[in-house]
């Protein structure tokens, strides 16, 4: 089934019992402002996501701006959400699927493959006039999830260093790499949130909103196979952004566009330059 669901899609299933929906919405600039827009109204029955409590553990020295939590930490994250085994969960943001991407890409790394994003977000659900809810939430009731982490979703250091050492040596790469993030922020041009301007040596750039169309809905298989089409289906591809989050989209894309060896640097930028031994890299290569 396709990853990305449709409004209509999710309305027609809006109250059956196996359906959690995630709200995901966060603002970098604000970390309470998507709690907040939650707790003053949501799709019907949508369970709150933080970025930074829920889908991230806390920051250290290396391990990036949004760590990567532990197996342990999800499992106790989504039992308390009410997810189990056989839950369907359908996320959604309001920042073009950022958000919500990342918990769909943590629940395919914890072993839970019936997940999905909501395409166009809370904006195309309230353009419908599909129903909202508002007040207090619904009290969640705790579910048993077993999970069983994937490693072929994850990339470590180790191995993007491999990858970008190859490409410094001008050596043909077992490994692409790919950087997610804006134009001006892969070149070095500039750098609004990490200490350090730069790429990682030997990626290439895909940023990852033009995976939406002009109305902010993820395109077409075929538009997304089009856009991908210069890059290799026989080599491994290693996503990463600036702390692990925008990579998502990408990830996701990817795999629709029928890339399978697609794994995620849930470091990524903000990992890679808190050691200061990695090379980077500006401008095009």
């Amino acid at each position: 089934m396709n990853p990305v669901v449709s409004k209509r899609w999710l309305l027609a299933r809006l109250y059956e019992p196996d359906l959690v929906i995630a709200d995901c919405r966060f603002d970098l600039a604000n970390p309470l402002a998507g709690r907040q827009a939650y707790a003053a109204s949501r799709i019907p029955g949508a369970r709150y996501f933080d970025l930074e409590a829920d889908l991230s553990a806390p920051v250290e020295q290396h391990g990036g701006r949004h760590p990567l939590p532990s197996p342990e930490a999800l499992i106790a994250t989504f039992s308390q959400a009410g997810i189990s085994t056989d839950t369907r969960v359908v996320a959604y943001d309001d920042q073009g699927g950022a958000m919500a991407t990342r918990l769909w890409w943590l629940l395919h790394y914890m072993g839970h493959d019936r997940v999905y994003v909501l395409d166009g977000g809370l904006a195309g659900w309230k353009q419908e006039g599909f129903p909202i809810e508002e007040g207090n939430p619904a009290v969640v009731i705790p579910a048993r999830f077993e999970g069983n982490p994937q490693p072929e979703w994850l990339a470590s250091m180790p191995e993007v260093q491999a990858a970008a050492a190859q490409a410094l040596a001008g050596e043909q790469t077992e490994t692409v790499l790919l950087d997610s993030r804006e134009h001006k922020r892969f070149l070095g041009e500039e750098e609004p949130i990490d200490p350090v301007a730069g790429h990682i040596p030997g990626a290439l750039h895909y940023f990852w909103k033009d995976n939406l169309n002009e109305r902010g809905q993820w395109r077409s298989v075929q538009e997304l196979e089009d856009r991908f089409h210069a890059l290799p289906k026989d080599r491994e591809i290693i996503v990463y952004c600036g702390s692990g989050v925008t990579a998502c989209p990408n990830v996701l894309a990817l795999k629709q566009a029928g890339f399978e060896r697609v794994r995620l640097y849930a470091g990524s930028w903000s990992d890679w330059i808190s050691c200061p031994g990695n090379p980077i890299a500006t401008g095009e290569e």
